[in-house]
């Protein structure tokens, strides 16, 4: 897939899956804005993709609109316009429905959610003049009840459905998608799950039987179909939630 001067702003980008969806876009020719909630996290990530003319720094906080516009605008103003939105920004956890608390909420809706529509709003002026796309990563979460994952489950839900309603409204100027993965093998994985655990060899190996293909997901599973979701290739796709979870909402 050639994404040869396509500018893309990816949130989330410096670190787990939106660092494998902004390597993939950059190695595909595209300009990439990168966004992370520090100056020193996109930093990071920009010398640790390799210094570049097709690499911009987004810093801004996507739980906040604050945060959404000034890393929209940063990217626009840098590449003179936008082709492609990713939101990839996105935070995870578990706890049982009685743990939960309004923190835990507002965290979750306020990036998960929050984040991907305002990002979106920001973007769509720019993306209907380039007859753009928006592609967001969802999770099979999304598409299905999780013990445990309640809140998560709820934010990724309103995710994929405001992805069908977005597509609807702003047809035929701009596609909207979505990607739903399953577990996939990332430092929010590793450090913010598995090695907090009371027993991360046990931890794992739940996150491996999980899925019926028996394995945790690379992040380059993801983000190459994140790439086939923006590019012209996918021109008839809009509204679409593409599980990339091992057979995980097919059932277990």
């Amino acid at each position: 897939m050639d994404f040869t001067d396509k500018r893309v702003l990816v949130t989330g980008g410096s670190r787990g899956i939106g660092f494998s969806v902004a390597n993939a876009f950059i190695d595909a020719g595209a300009h990439v804005a990168i966004n992370g909630r520090t100056d020193d996290s996109v930093a990071a990530a920009i010398a640790a993709l390799g210094e570049g003319d097709c690499r911009v720094a987004a810093p801004g906080d996507i739980g906040t609109v604050s945060g959404c516009e000034s890393a929209v605008e940063t990217a626009t103003d840098a590449f003179g316009g936008l082709d492609i939105l990713v939101n990839s920004a996105g935070i995870g956890s578990g706890r049982r429905i009685e743990d939960s608390d309004e923190a835990m909420w507002d965290l979750h809706t306020d990036v998960n959610l929050k984040g991907t529509f305002f990002c979106s709003r920001a973007a769509l002026s720019e993306l209907r003049k380039s007859t753009g796309n928006i592609v967001t990563i969802a999770s099979d979460a999304g598409l299905m009840g999780v013990p445990g994952l309640t809140v998560y489950c709820a934010s990724k839900g309103g995710v994929v459905n405001m992805t069908r309603a977005m597509a609807v409204e702003v047809a035929p100027d701009v596609r909207v998608n979505c990607v739903c993965p399953g577990y996939v093998d990332t430092d929010m994985i590793r450090c913010d799950s598995i090695d907090k655990s009371n027993d991360p060899t046990a931890a794992e190996q739940r996150m491996i039987e999980y899925a019926p293909l028996k394995r945790i997901a690379m992040p380059a599973e993801s983000s190459q179909s994140v790439l086939y979701l923006a590019s012209s290739e996918a021109r008839f796709v809009t509204g679409a939630a593409l599980a990339i979870d091992g057979g995980s909402t097919a059932g277990r």
